[in-house]
């Protein structure tokens, strides 16, 4: 969708300021909302994408003033409360409403290692047609969704060339609004920096996307 969460591009933003020897988390809490969301997520009741989407629903003025990890709390919490998990009660009052029993988690801390390599794969192995092949030019679809994407604002009606084939991937755009997995083909493709930015790139750059069948048109 197009929000202030898409940023990449977007002028006046100021300079991306590296944090030298940055550690892993900044704060414990930070390590806890981590954990929060990972074992929150082994319940099944809602998909990475709808996750993402989810920060993406955050108002524009508290998304910028939030944190990389209040955006996640923020998430996790409104995910609970929309899956049945947990009331808006519960979570304003930190106390389990009167006569609820409590549940099994479903990810314990032994499996954690094991979940942690693996993630939670998107990969289908599935017998989908490729629309498109290493080295044919292509031209990324001028969309402006009002539901989550993960084409880029600034890829948009650009034209590129397919590097090469990921494989079958469930579809993002259909996955976080509970629309079913629409598994297709996901593709890197190059775009040449000039193609993006204009003149004032460099001609030598070029930008790497991983990009699904329904972004992308033969050019």
């Amino acid at each position: 969708m197009n929000g202030i969460h898409d940023m990449g591009g977007m002028q006046d933003m100021g300079s991306v300021v590296r944090e030298e020897n940055e550690p892993v988390f900044h704060a414990p809490w930070e390590g806890r909302v981590l954990a929060m969301s990972l074992a929150t997520a082994a319940w099944r009741k809602w998909s990475l994408d709808a996750f993402r989407h989810q920060m993406e629903l955050i108002p524009p003025s508290e998304y910028l003033r939030m944190s990389y990890y209040e955006k996640w709390f923020t998430a996790v919490t409104e995910r609970l409360v929309e899956s049945g998990l947990v009331t808006r009660a519960e979570v304003e009052t930190s106390k389990p409403a009167p006569g609820t029993s409590k549940a099994v988690p479903p990810l314990t801390a032994a499996q954690v290692p094991s979940m942690l390599r693996t993630g939670a794969l998107a990969r289908r192995d599935l017998a989908v047609s490729p629309r498109f092949h290493a080295g044919q030019p292509v031209r990324t679809r001028n969309i402006n969704p009002t539901g989550h994407t993960r084409l880029p604002r600034y890829a948009r009606d650009k034209q590129g060339t397919v590097e090469r084939d990921h494989g079958v991937y469930v579809f993002p755009d259909s996955a976080a609004d509970s629309l079913g997995e629409n598994p297709q083909h996901v593709y890197s493709v190059r775009f040449a920096a000039r193609e993006l930015w204009g003149d004032q790139a460099s001609p030598r750059d070029a930008v790497y996307l991983d990009l699904w069948d329904e972004y992308l048109d033969a050019a």
